[in-house]
């Protein structure tokens, strides 16, 4: 790294994004907020983006919004993020935010690569990363297709199990009858049958 990066005192912004609202961009934060203590960085800002995908674009992304708005204001000297991919999910996005960063001056840090773009080799190790994060999210997609249209050629998962719900053997069935006749709970019957509460429910009293 240069000394540009490892320079006590700079103003650092943090940039933080989890795709769901179930998510928490907590664990981003300690990250990041212990990076910039190690290295001396002040932290002036944190931007984030809660419960987005990075496949949006940046004008559905306000808080990477901001981020590049404050940046070309010089607000901070460094740009600190968990991950390459907090960035963009293709290449093209995450390379056209490099180089917008880059026009303004700002220097990037990606904590999980631990790499910067003060340097050609980082800055190229940085662009090889998006381009395998972009690979592995197409192969992905690609299979779970493939698995869906398997599933609805054969009727069967992957395990063998037919799809859709399981039925209910008609011994069983006539069981819970007579047990909802006798006065049982659901509650009981489903405890006897092992059948769950809701599909014991389905047959009434």
């Amino acid at each position: 790294m240069t000394a540009k990066t490892t320079a006590k005192g700079m103003r650092a912004a943090l940039y933080l994004r989890v795709s769901t609202d179930d998510q928490t961009t907590d664990n981003q934060r300690r990250d990041l907020e212990g990076l910039a203590k190690l290295r001396g960085w002040n932290i002036i800002e944190a931007y984030e983006d809660a419960g987005i995908s990075g496949a949006k674009g940046r004008e559905q992304r306000p808080g990477l919004s901001a981020l590049l708005a404050d940046a070309k204001k010089r607000r901070f000297d460094i740009a600190l993020f968990w991950s390459v991919d907090r960035l963009g999910r293709s290449t093209m996005e995450v390379t056209r935010n490099m180089e917008e960063l880059d026009r303004c001056g700002v220097a990037q840090f990606y904590f999980k690569e631990s790499m910067d773009t003060a340097t050609p080799h980082g800055r190229a190790m940085l662009e090889m990363a998006a381009v395998f994060a972009t690979l592995e999210r197409a192969m992905i997609r690609e299979r779970v297709v493939s698995g869906i249209a398997r599933v609805r050629a054969t009727g069967r998962t992957k395990s063998g199990r037919p799809i859709g719900r399981p039925t209910v053997d008609p011994k069983v069935a006539a069981k819970v009858v007579a047990m909802r006749k006798a006065g049982k709970s659901v509650r009981e019957v489903a405890k006897a049958t092992g059948l769950s509460v809701g599909a014991v429910a389905k047959y009434g009293s």
